[in-house]
């Protein structure tokens, strides 16, 4: 499981995405979590502004994210 250390209190799901190196781009984000490609906390989310936070695990394409 790979973990993320963010900064700030949450970070919005395509950023996350991104930045954990899923996805090369936002309309690439877009396009899995509105397709419904993407759990949050074992739940699929369609939503590409929803807000990770620190706990939080996401789940894409045989990978997992933990935020922290």
């Amino acid at each position: 499981m790979q973990k993320i250390k963010i900064r700030d209190e949450y970070i919005k799901l395509g950023q996350l995405l991104k930045l954990a190196g899923l996805v090369e781009n936002g309309a690439d984000a877009k396009t899995v979590i509105q397709d419904g490609f993407v759990k949050v906390n074992g739940e699929t989310d369609t939503r590409r502004g929803r807000k990770i936070a620190a706990g939080d695990i996401v789940e894409y394409d045989g990978s997992k994210i933990q935020v922290e």
